[in-house]
């Protein structure tokens, strides 16, 4: 494990098996969390979840936010959807819960993607200006955008071509 250099967040190679070790650790502590919100009454199925799998995709990468994501849901299914503790087929409110965590899971596994980016790129020291504007083509010159386009004052007209047999 590495310091990523922003606001001191450990990172982990991806595709490791740290990272999926901490993903799987990771559900484990959000599957408890989960547990004692049920308790408590709440019938939010992946609300522990989502912000793990955040965690999980900057600290470790995507890979291991993807398998986290794909260890949570038939957890949740076994463990937190009526009946507990066995698989039962799923009601459609049920599978919708599934579909829109597993879309919510992906956009966050997408975003901490580029967030990690964005740490190592700051943490390399930033982007460095190459004193252009992004605007402009650097092969470009004015002479070269003279040549290109034809003034108005030139004879360069179309003319139709025949064709010759």
């Amino acid at each position: 494990m590495r310091r990523g250099g922003l606001f001191g967040v450990p990172r982990v190679r991806p595709w490791s098996w740290q990272a999926f070790l901490l993903g799987f650790a990771i559900v484990a502590v959000s599957a408890t969390l989960q547990g004692i919100c049920v308790t408590l009454g709440a019938e939010l199925y992946f609300a522990a979840f989502l912000p793990s799998i955040f965690v999980v995709g900057i600290i470790a990468g995507a890979p291991a936010a993807a398998f986290a994501a794909l260890l949570t849901i038939p957890l949740v299914w076994w463990a937190f959807m009526p009946p507990f503790f066995e698989f039962s087929p799923l009601t459609s409110a049920y599978a919708d819960s599934i579909n829109l965590f597993f879309l919510l899971a992906v956009l966050l596994i997408g975003l901490a993607d580029l967030c990690r980016e964005t740490i190592a790129i700051v943490s390399r020291g930033g982007l460095k200006p190459t004193g252009e504007s992004a605007a402009t083509n650097s092969q470009e010159t004015p002479l070269s955008r003279e040549r290109a386009l034809p003034s108005r004052n030139s004879s360069a007209t179309i003319r139709p071509v025949a064709l010759r047999r």
